[in-house]
């Protein structure tokens, strides 16, 4: 199946400044895809390339096969929600939702504005204006606003930064679920590692204006292939040259005698996380270690002398 969307050789500079260096992409119909990496890495001035808002320096965007560069936005059959939310305030929610068919002098307008009230469970609200509504409600009123067109790419830039961490995670369902009725390809803009690997199908981690590896959220935090890829998706022991997650070592008072690696070490430190603890030891060799234990297996006290395991197959090695 020919991809939906691709970026080839795509490059955005600025004065001093390579933002986007490079990059190529190629992400399929009806997909969930992320672009994740630290702030100033590239990923938001690419989102905006794909959008229209900013031209390429070099390099092309396709839609659909054919190259867009020297469309505006609006010619361009993707819809963007914004962090920020970019409703206006004095319309309601409904008026916010129907303002780009409008535009578009799209036919059915009633009906596609009830169904895209419907899709973000909005029925009830649609008289209310911005500032009535929660900022959950305010998100669900911008996706609708961006679905109602019927795009061939949502492009979603931090969706769910300005939320609490509660509703940001009820949010990521309702968007994962969404997504899946609507089957419109999906491109989240993102800095939040749970949020990229909970969401996507597969996602490409930037940094400095390039991508370092693109594959689905197993492949990328299971078999990273730089440190960086390894560092930014999650913690890591770094033991003797190789990484291990801190789910894959074990801490105990005894050592593992069933074929795993096995070093003594000595408690630093213990968190209590609520659902676990977290354990910090000191290896022999100066090394420090990071493990998560059970509440019932966390009795723990720094200083304690105990052994730091893990199994080969859970290291990481970079060339």
């Amino acid at each position: 199946m020919p991809p939906i969307l691709e970026l080839r050789n795509l490059t955005r500079h600025y004065p001093g400044q390579r933002a986007v260096d490079g990059i190529s992409l190629s992400i399929e119909p009806g997909s969930f895809f992320s672009l994740l990496g630290p702030s100033g890495c590239g990923k938001t001035t690419t989102l905006r390339l794909i959008a229209g808002f900013e031209q390429p320096t070099a390099g092309d965007v396709l839609l659909r096969g054919e190259v867009v560069n020297g469309r505006k936005p609006y010619e361009r059959n993707v819809s963007t929600v914004f962090q920020s939310y970019a409703l206006f305030p004095h319309l309601t929610a409904r008026e916010n939702i129907e303002f780009g068919l409008k535009r578009r002098r799209a036919a059915d307008i009633a009906r596609r504005v009830q169904a895209a009230v419907s899709l973000v469970s909005l029925d009830g609200k649609e008289r209310r204006r911005p500032a009535q509504l929660s900022g959950g409600e305010r998100q669900r009123v911008a996706l609708a606003r961006s679905l109602v067109v019927e795009p061939d790419v949502l492009l979603l830039d931090e969706p769910l930064a300005a939320l609490d961490p509660k509703l940001r995670q009820q949010m990521r369902l309702e968007l994962k679920a969404m997504q899946r009725r609507v089957g419109i390809t999906f491109l989240l803009v993102t800095h939040d590692q749970q949020e990229a690997l909970s969401l996507s199908g597969r996602l490409a981690v930037m940094n400095a204006g390039r991508i370092e590896q693109v594959g689905t959220p197993e492949e990328v935090y299971l078999r990273p292939k730089t440190k960086f890829v390894a560092g930014f998706l999650g913690e890591v022991n770094w033991i003797q040259g190789v990484g291990v997650r801190p789910e894959a070592t074990r801490v105990a008072r005894v050592p593992d005698t069933n074929g795993a690696r096995c070093r003594p070490a000595v408690i630093t430190g213990t968190v209590f996380l609520g659902d676990c603890i977290q354990v910090r030891a000191r290896l022999e060799s100066g090394e420090e270690t990071v493990t998560q234990v059970p509440r019932a297996l966390g009795a723990f006290q720094a200083g304690d002398p105990v052994y730091v395991s893990w199994h080969q197959a859970d290291e990481m090695t970079f060339s």
